[in-house]
């Protein structure tokens, strides 16, 4: 898979939240690029937000698999299938 074709990286997230910040903290260590979307300072991000049913941050899209919370197992195999560590 070319960098072109990597799967879309996408967390949503909010200020002073510490799974929030570990997630980041996972990302930047992997070396992965991604977009942050804060629900709290972004109405667009809280809109997608609601429309993926989603209860608390973080939610992590890596591609088309999603991880609510931190879960950095399940993180670490997403972005393994999905090539990206």
């Amino acid at each position: 898979m070319s960098k072109a074709e990597a799967p879309r990286v996408l967390l949503f997230s909010a200020g002073r939240c510490a799974h929030c910040a570990r997630t980041r903290a996972l990302l930047r260590a992997q070396g992965v690029a991604y977009q942050e979307l804060d629900v709290g300072r972004s109405a667009g991000a809280a809109a997608r937000f609601r429309r993926l049913g989603a209860r608390g941050v973080p939610v992590l899209l890596v591609g088309d698999r999603r991880i609510d919370g931190f879960q950095p197992d399940a993180i670490r195999r997403a972005l393994r299938q999905a090539g990206l560590a």
